[in-house]
């Protein structure tokens, strides 16, 4: 097969679809593979690094999108790089529909194949084609907060892990954490780490305990059903959202109230902004202008984070997604997807049919049975 490899063009966006390494794996399994001029420049890689792993550079993206039969790319296809999607080609890169209408409506159009990062499954349910994302994510929300809590960020002016010798009112900052799921517990590493007082809320006693084996006595595990959320903000340093429904907008758990309520200067991050954000007052920021202040409590809400470390991401991603990428290219769409169920709930548009539910039924779209259909 013809896989193409667009540089990426939303802002502030350096990662790459895929390191000289895994072009080196496609080609040796025949497979053509073409890569945009430059394209992983900024993540690290150069044209000759590709060219020597077998890849063909191209001029420009028009060239990648009319000559490719797969399209692996790290971010959703912006609007004119939806324009260039033929019918039938195959997208292959996080979409995130649920918060994107427009981009829906688009690939709906397209007549395209879209296969999403971020609703592949494995057997025990979890997104292994997410995970090392939300791993980067969790971290960088904690080293971004505390970042922000300085005062030339417009924050409180406090260390997250407080005054040397413990000195009065130089107390570790408080750090909550929304959601004990990857982007929480690698949250929670770096925040530990920089020795702040960590509370993580999370609806499952069972995964509390697992967190609590991990970090022990330096975390604080707080039931979602038996706290008052509203309090715990409040007294909050920096918070940080974590939580994800797979493919589905992210819930509402801050309030417009809740922020009022919090100190002036302190930092939200908002690592679930790709899936519309979990904080009510949430905007997507990029990493040129990445903050915004609410009732005097800053937000950062980047929504492609782990584009900040693009080599770093890129090696962690290509990791998880060759795999799927080599079976895809090897044996066809069909096969590939048939014959492996947490693969196909991957697939999110096929051929002008939404075959995702939750993205289906967030923007009102007939529901197609993905199982039916390849």
């Amino acid at each position: 097969m013809k896989i193409g490899v667009p540089k990426e063009i939303k802002p502030q966006e350096t990662r790459i679809g895929l390191t000289p390494d895994s072009v080196k794996v496609l080609v040796s399994e025949g497979h053509d593979v073409l890569v945009e001029n430059n394209g992983g420049f900024e993540a690290g890689f150069d044209n000759d690094q590709y060219i020597k792993a077998g890849a063909k550079i191209a001029r420009n993206a028009s060239d990648i999108f009319n000559d490719s039969d797969i399209i692996v790319k790290v971010k959703e296809p912006q609007k004119t790089e939806v324009e260039m999607i033929k019918e039938d080609q195959i997208v292959y890169t996080y979409l995130h529909l649920a918060a994107a209408k427009e981009l829906t409506k688009g690939l709906i159009k397209s007549k395209s194949i879209n296969i999403a990062y971020e609703t592949v499954t494995d057997d025990n349910g979890r997104l292994p084609l997410l995970a090392p994302m939300s791993a980067v994510a969790g971290r960088m929300s904690v080293q971004a907060g505390a970042h922000c809590l300085e005062k030339n960020q417009k924050g409180r002016g406090i260390l997250l892990g407080g005054a040397p010798g413990g000195a009065p009112g130089g107390e570790p900052a408080n750090v909550l954490i929304l959601g004990g799921g990857v982007v929480g517990e690698n949250a929670a590493t770096i925040a530990t780490g920089m020795k702040a007082k960590v509370h993580i809320v999370d609806k499952s006693e069972k995964r509390l305990k697992q967190l609590v084996q991990t970090f022990g006595d330096k975390i604080i595990p707080e039931l979602s059903d038996k706290i008052d959320l509203g309090k715990l903000v409040a007294e909050a340093d920096l918070v940080v959202g974590g939580v994800l429904i797979p493919g589905a907008e992210a819930p509402k758990l801050v309030s417009k109230e809740m922020i009022k309520s919090m100190k002036r200067g302190s930092v939200i991050v908002d690592v679930a902004i790709d899936q519309g954000g979990c904080v009510e007052t949430s905007k997507p920021t990029t990493h040129g202008d990445p903050t915004f202040i609410v009732d005097d409590v800053v937000h950062y809400c980047v929504a492609n984070m782990p584009g900040g470390v693009p080599r770093t991401s890129t090696f962690a991603l290509n990791k998880v997604t060759l795999p799927y990428l080599v079976k895809l290219a090897n044996k066809g769409y069909q096969k590939a997807l048939s014959e492996d169920k947490n693969f196909l709930a991957g697939l999110n548009i096929f051929k002008g049919q939404v075959t995702y539910k939750a993205v289906a039924e967030v923007f009102g779209y007939d529901y197609a049975d993905p199982s039916k259909l390849v």
